[in-house]
């Protein structure tokens, strides 16, 4: 558990884009309280704040092995980049989806 809590740290200390997530998930949950959502409505919110960081953890831990690889502009290492991006970019579209949803439907 030690070697994923320094993970997390890291993560959140290093990587910009986990900021904007933060704020999400502080305004999200803090939405979900006020309106009082039930317990299948908190299981998809939770459920898709938490594949969201997945996406950004994974994508950002991708991109710094791709960096170890090579510094240089290879197309290859650019299309694994960009296809990890589009990972999150997927989540947190279905994250804004199913928000919608759950506070409106």
């Amino acid at each position: 558990m030690g070697y994923a809590l320094n993970g997390l740290r890291t993560l959140i200390k290093t990587e910009h884009n986990i900021l904007v997530h933060a704020v999400a998930t502080v305004i999200v949950i803090a939405l979900g309280w006020w309106r009082g959502l039930g317990t299948v409505k908190w299981c998809i919110i939770l459920g898709v704040i938490a594949l969201v960081w997945i996406c950004e953890a994974f994508n950002t831990a991708l991109e710094r092995l791709c960096d170890m690889i090579t510094k240089e502009q290879h197309p290859v290492i650019k299309q694994v980049k960009d296809i990890s991006s589009g990972a999150v970019l997927i989540a947190a579209i279905l994250a804004v989806v199913l928000g919608v949803l759950v506070f409106f439907f």
